[in-house]
């Protein structure tokens, strides 16, 4: 853990990503329903990931025309690797060890008398007179397509009604009214919490927290056991107590420094329809029939922040948050839970399956065949809709780039032996699973199933055909001395062994080396063969 203190709330992040050149601040009018979250989109279609920042729009109106007092962000938790270890406050390096204590070793939240989340409280008919759900600019997403405003960035927590442990999971919710809003959760814990009201004939109460510190948003993203209390994983990520505050009109606990907290119930006997909304597949969510918030209360820092999420096409800021941390959650999974020694890291690749979960590339040590399947069919049964292509390949291959992943599929895998397909997952979002319009009861009936590739080495293979490393390091030695543009050495960037190399062969080619290359012919003209 770093030497100072976490961030104390939202806008001590902020101020970290100014002082950082992080972020950009925009001061121009921008409508939020057609101009604002298209100019951010801009720099995941348009830049590489070192360029991007997050960014601040100070002047955020409508397409009425109708000017909002808060200020909007986006990209402030995770537009980059870079950005999200800022969120930290550890190198980008750390964050694997960052993540694997806070699972290891979570602190639990502490409960304070006040907070300045309740600053300002709006209840009853306050709602519906200007400070509803619609006094917060909340963005469209993808303009065009969306039937509405969702919230992205939007913390939902609730508790077990049976044994009180709570769940904090980000979900998106469509504005529908100042005092109503629609909530996509019923396939995630969250939805298991409302299942068990329904049981009951109860309501199931819930908060939406707007604003939070990055260790909350990040613990929220992540996919992590039923009974993990993610206040408890958060404090782990901070390296100290979340800091909670009561809610003033449902029974939860909420962060106390966050900008905007949205109180209340969601009827268990009823449902409506929600979306389509844009999602991390790429394409347009479905429409649905889900459950919906009942807002009873507002509260909110006076000066608030609006936080949103980019979403949708991937790469995106909400790839990136989600694949992150659930990639460090899932080689817990596989290495400790499991006990999979083998195992070395994981990666869920972003930039191709959206926030990650459909594509899962496992680096393995000298891993026997046995282990290897058993990652790969314990990657392909984590939380059920996750990962739908699973590969384990060799330690020597940069899981996070995609050519060496191909590399190891194409030269590896022997497609009779090595390809497996598992089938019975969740279908989630993935729009393969069933066409638009389907009824609900069909959607539930629908699944698909996963890929799985076994693309570590069968056998000891021939070297790396790169010149090794020595001849690599002289050479790059002389191109930084004749002034040639700066390299960002791509693995693998020299020769290796891979077991298949015999002392005859490392003689000759140390005889190649130092010009006594007729050596060898000379020796060859001795072993000639009638063909």
């Amino acid at each position: 853990m770093a030497s100072q203190k976490y961030y104390r709330d939202f806008r001590a992040h902020l101020k970290e990503l100014e002082d950082r050149e992080k972020l950009i601040r925009i001061r121009r009018r921008i409508d939020k329903d057609t101009e604002l979250m298209p100019l951010v989109r801009w720099q995941f279609r348009g830049l590489d990931e070192e360029q991007r920042k997050a960014f601040l729009f100070e002047k955020v109106v409508d397409a009425k025309g109708k000017q909002y007092s808060m200020p909007v962000t986006v990209g402030t938790l995770a537009a980059t690797t870079e950005i999200y270890a800022i969120g930290l406050m550890c190198r980008p390096e750390e964050i694997h060890e960052r993540w694997n204590k806070a699972q290891l070793s979570p602190i639990e939240p502490e409960k304070v008398a006040a907070g300045p989340a309740q600053e300002m409280v709006w209840t009853d008919k306050e709602l519906l007179n200007g400070h509803g759900l619609d006094m917060l600019p909340v963005p469209i997403s993808t303009p065009g397509f969306d039937n509405a405003p969702y919230l992205t960035s939007a913390n939902w927590i609730t508790k077990d009604i049976e044994t009180g442990v709570y769940n904090i999971g980000n979900y998106r919710s469509q504005v529908k009214s100042p005092d109503r809003a629609g909530g996509l959760f019923t396939s995630q814990h969250m939805g298991q919490h409302w299942r068990k009201c329904k049981g009951k004939g109860v309501p199931l109460q819930a908060a939406i927290a707007i604003g939070v510190i990055p260790s909350i948003a990040y613990a929220a993203t992540a996919k992590i056991a039923y009974d993990f209390d993610e206040y408890r994983l958060a404090g782990g990520l901070a390296g100290e107590p979340v800091e909670l505050v009561q809610c003033k009109t449902v029974d939860l606990l909420v962060p106390a420094t966050t900008e905007i907290v949205i109180e209340g119930t969601i009827p268990t006997d009823s449902l409506e329809p929600e979306g389509p909304f844009g999602e991390y597949p790429g394409y347009m969510g479905h429409r649905t029939t889900s459950p919906y918030l009942d807002v009873t209360c507002i509260t909110h820092r006076r000066d608030a922040i609006y936080t949103a999420l980019m979403s949708q096409f991937p790469p995106s800021e909400s790839s990136k948050i989600k694949h992150t941390g659930t990639e460090k959650i899932l080689y817990k999974y596989l290495r400790h839970d499991s006990g999979n020694a083998a195992v070395l890291d994981v990666a869920l690749h972003d930039e191709v399956s959206g926030s990650g979960q459909a594509y899962c590339v496992v680096k393995m040590r000298n891993a026997s065949k046995a282990e290897a399947w058993r990652a790969l069919n314990a990657s392909a049964g984590f939380t059920g809709s996750y990962a739908k292509v699973c590969i384990a390949v060799d330690e020597d291959i940069d899981i996070h780039d995609p050519a060496m992943v191909n590399w190891a599929i194409c030269f590896n895998v022997r497609p009779e032996e090595d390809i497996f397909i598992a089938k019975g997952k969740s279908p989630g979002l993935d729009p393969s699973a069933h066409p638009p319009g389907m009824e609900s009861l069909q959607v539930r009936m629908a699944s698909i199933s996963a890929l799985l590739i076994n693309a570590v080495r069968p056998w000891p293979y021939t070297p790396v055909s790169l010149p090794r490393k020595e001849f690599m390091d002289r050479s790059r030695a002389i191109w930084e001395e004749l002034g040639l543009p700066s390299l960002k050495p791509r693995m693998p960037w020299y020769g290796y062994s891979l077991g298949a190399w015999t002392k005859q062969d490392e003689e000759e080619a140390e005889l190649a080396v130092k010009g006594e290359y007729f050596v060898t012919g000379d020796k060859q003209k001795g072993q000639r063969t009638k063909p």
